[in-house]
């Protein structure tokens, strides 16, 4: 798009130069100060400032767009790394956890762990007799029911 409006801009002005090549080129007194030239065309030279100041500023912009993509692409790098480094503390965690359930199972295949496993025992025990009871109560209460 810049590119364009460049392009755009440069033509328009060699336009404006050629139909206006007579005014361009007229001679007038150009003082700078501490010397003072006669004869000199003061309308090309604003001309060719105009192009070169255009031609600075298209350059700028493109100079400004290579640093946004620059910044861009470290902080992606910057992102990646993270990422990575982040999945590297996820795979230790997730180790910590298998040592953690190898050692808790070990623990409970060595009968360590008898009180916890005979108290789970009698409990699943209790619910499966209420369970059975509940299911008998039902049963009878349906052949009573039924007929």
């Amino acid at each position: 798009m810049r590119t364009v409006v460049l392009i755009v801009v440069l033509v328009l002005l060699g336009l404006f130069a050629v139909l206006n090549t007579n005014a361009l080129m007229y001679p007038h007194t150009l003082s700078l100060g501490f010397v003072t030239y006669s004869g000199v065309p003061m309308g090309l030279i604003l001309l060719i400032l105009t192009t070169a100041l255009s031609l600075v500023f298209y350059f700028w912009a493109g100079i400004t767009g290579l640093r946004a993509q620059a910044d861009s692409a470290k902080l992606l790098r910057d992102m990646e790394g993270l990422r990575v480094s982040l999945d590297q503390q996820e795979g230790s965690r997730f180790a910590q956890l298998q040592t953690h359930i190898d050692e808790r199972l070990r623990t409970l295949g060595q009968g360590a762990a008898q009180p916890e496993v005979a108290a789970l025992r009698e409990r699943v025990d209790a619910l499966q007799r209420d369970m059975n009871l509940q299911l008998a109560q039902l049963d009878d209460y349906l052949k009573s029911k039924l007929g």
